[in-house]
């Protein structure tokens, strides 16, 4: 039926089951990056490298 009664406290995204819920928690306690230029906060740092390209105008490999 679609329906997600499981709602994260921390960012409000909601889940079908509840262990999907608890899988996604563990994503918020994991240590935040953050760059260095704006401030914007990242929960690895392979999300911050790559965020941190717009900044230098690089374009993704393809």
């Amino acid at each position: 039926t679609g329906e997600r009664p499981y709602k994260c406290k921390e960012c409000e995204k909601t889940f079908r089951c509840a262990s999907n819920l608890l899988s996604h928690h563990k994503t918020h306690l994991k240590k935040k990056s953050s760059c260095t230029v704006c401030r914007k906060t990242f929960s690895g740092k392979r999300a911050l490298l790559q965020h941190q390209r717009v900044h230098r105008d690089e374009k993704p490999c393809r």
